[in-house]
């Protein structure tokens, strides 16, 4: 990317009615079309989260991608999308925090997930699902909520999408040009420190108090005294 040169998240949006993955839609076009490009879902079929989870995507929710190009695949570009998350709930009177390494929580439950994915020196894909007018399935009713469940009422998913993509295009600018800065919010706003958390990685587990998000996005953990440093990556993060 050139320096100095200005992205503007929603320099153009794709709208589609049902898409298999907004992701895997904007990784087949992301060479082709401009940086900031984004596709919006009504439906998904095929939604993913991380460690290829199935999410549930009905309509009324927020099912979108952004195709950025910057000049490497960075990892903590997830935290740009849980920032503009915390942020757009914040603006419908939603108060949210940030569950390490890549979900939004409000009320104690997951509100939105956050999955990048990219080919290096070409694009990344940040991807963002957020709840706001779906129905929460009721297998999932005690680990997820909507923005509608919390306002008790229906949200404009324009007026809403107009906030997120806003909210977007500024921390995508600030991370650009202050990465850290970034992580020191994230740090305000990751609710899982100083808590007792399990973390697992392949079959490989470890419990302890999540110290701090370091400036380049992994986690710190107290384990029986000794810290780890636990790398963003393929892990699962459960609060005990």
């Amino acid at each position: 990317m050139a320096e100095g040169r200005e992205t503007t998240v929603g320099i153009r949006v794709i709208s589609l009615e049902e898409v298999d993955s907004t992701n895997e839609y904007a990784r087949r076009i992301a060479s082709d079309v401009p940086e900031g490009t984004v596709v919006l879902a009504k439906r998904q079929t095929a939604g993913k989260g991380r460690k290829g989870r199935s999410w549930a995507s009905p309509e009324g929710g927020i099912w979108m991608s952004v195709v950025l190009k910057p000049s490497g695949v960075d990892p903590r570009l997830v935290f740009v999308g849980a920032l503009a998350v915390t942020d757009t709930l914040s603006d419908f009177g939603i108060s949210s925090g940030i569950k390490w390494p890549n979900d939004v929580w409000a009320a104690g439950k997951k509100i939105a997930g956050i999955l990048t994915e990219g080919k290096a020196g070409e694009y990344v894909v940040l991807g963002i699902g957020l709840n706001v007018n779906n129905p929460v399935p009721p297998e999932l009713r005690w680990d997820a909520v909507s923005m509608m469940e919390l306002t008790g009422t229906s949200l404009p998913l324009d007026r809403v999408l107009e906030r997120l993509l806003f909210h977007l295009n500024g921390w995508y600018r600030v991370f650009r040009e202050r990465p850290e800065l970034v992580m020191a919010k994230v740090r305000e706003r990751t609710f899982i420190l100083g808590r007792i958390v399990k973390v697992v990685e392949d079959d490989n587990a470890l419990i302890g108090r999540a110290v701090d998000v370091l400036d380049d996005g992994s986690l710190l953990l107290d384990v029986g005294g000794q810290l780890r440093r636990i790398l963003y990556g393929d892990v699962s993060l459960r609060i005990v």
